[in-house]
């Protein structure tokens, strides 16, 4: 994302040496960091830390005489695109949920003038404690956004719910809420990486895809407001933030995962490298090398893009080709074949395991090129370029406030 003005509040929970990670995050992503620190804070995390790091004078006093009208807590917002308070304890949620100002960050918090957002970090009886849930949706409906919490292990050496989301995820989180809810209430089901084939106990039959361009389509899919179901074949990538992921090795596999989904979803997005054929003498043992020549008997897997495709009531579905050559060519006849409304071309040469990738989209209006670019880059303006034809077939589903910027 572009670079952003960002408050960042630290209060007093074990969590506070995450925010140091955190700053660093956000610096390196080129942001604007002013730190704002509690009290209690400072016993876990010294204010010099947040210095060095953010290369800015650390506030933690309402009375601090450095701003030149002494109202640091109002002036420190002013500008700023965003307050992020991580981590945030009870104490604070409680404090920001019944208005109580006594101290510069909850001040600060009342008089802003942007978004609040809050990652809640405390013990998991804490969490679960009745009167904090009632006051964390008492934020929710204040529009805060409330990110997390985590569930693992805890400081106090309990497992659960409470623990805060980790400095990257955060940072995830904080990308995603300036990005337009573009597929607010949708339902999307994505298909990526590679699809494995057995042959026996130890070899199958596969290709080179990372999944990253799938991954990377579900993850700004969330960013867009969607509620993202996201098969993966084999990869070891983590899971993006807010998908529902369901792992599954061979095309059959696949299949099965897609038409258990597929009955509720909005948008189907096929990115996944699966396999054409399957072994039908697949062998329960591993197959010895002094067979010297090896004979294996294919039958071609199903088609599964073509049959979602083909339903009597089909979701929007978005199909990607794949080409080593003619990719112009092969992108159209594919999407003709298989009545796609949408079709994303790359050039395998260039995009498989790659961090970066180019796409030519393929709808009835033409051919739309996505220059090189980082894949989330790239997944982003395919969801955008989707969304709309998506709204203009169902212009009476567009939900209210999801627009385009």
């Amino acid at each position: 994302m572009k670079p952003r003005k960002i408050v960042l509040g630290v209060t007093g929970g074990v969590a506070a040496y995450k925010a140091a990670e955190l700053t660093r995050l956000l610096i390196k992503g080129g942001h604007e960091v002013q730190v704002v620190m509690t009290a209690a804070a400072t016993q876990f995390v010294t204010p010099v830390t947040f210095q060095a790091l953010s290369g800015k004078p650390v506030f933690t006093d309402a009375w601090d005489a450095r701003i030149d009208n002494n109202m640091s807590h109002i002036d420190l917002t002013r500008g700023a695109d965003v307050v992020l308070v991580a981590p945030a304890t009870a104490d604070f949620i409680a404090k920001v949920a019944t208005g109580l100002c006594d101290d510069l960050l909850t001040t600060l918090v009342a008089a802003r003038d942007c978004p609040l957002l809050v990652a809640p970090a405390m013990n998991r009886q804490m969490w679960e404690n009745p009167p904090n849930l009632r006051n964390v949706a008492q934020l929710k409906a204040d529009g805060v956004q409330v990110l997390g919490p985590d569930s693992g292990d805890q400081a106090c050496g309990e497992v659960g719910l409470g623990r805060m989301l980790e400095p990257d995820t955060i940072v995830q989180h904080l990308e995603a809420f300036f990005q337009p809810r573009v597929l607010e209430g949708r339902k999307v089901l994505i298909t990526a990486g590679a699809t494995f084939e057995r042959i026996d106990a130890v070899r199958g039959i596969t290709n080179t895809s990372s999944g990253k361009m799938g991954f990377a389509i579900a993850r700004a899919a969330w960013e867009a407001g969607a509620e993202v179901t996201l098969v993966a074949g084999e990869t070891a990538l983590p899971t993006p933030p807010g998908s529902r992921r369901i792992d599954v090795k061979s095309a059959q596999d696949m299949l099965s995962a897609v038409n258990a989904e597929i009955d509720t979803q909005d948008i189907f997005i096929s990115v996944a490298a699966v396999a054409d054929y399957y072994v039908l003498n697949q062998s329960e043992q591993k197959i010895k090398k002094d067979a010297h020549i090896l004979t294996l008997e294919l039958a071609p897997n199903p088609d599964i893009l073509a049959s979602v495709a083909c339903r009597p009531r089909p979701p929007f579905c978005v199909g990607f080709a794949a080409e080593s050559e003619n990719l112009i060519e092969y992108a159209q006849a594919k999407r003709k074949r298989k009545q796609l409304p949408l079709l994303a071309a790359n050039l395998v040469q260039s995009a498989m395991g790659a961090e970066d990738n180019e796409l030519i989209l393929l709808d009835d209006a033409g051919e739309h090129k996505l220059p090189r670019a980082p894949k989330l880059d790239v997944a982003r303006q395919l969801v955008t370029h989707l969304a709309r034809l998506y709204d203009a077939d169902h212009p009476a589903a567009r939900p209210a406030g999801a627009a385009f910027n």
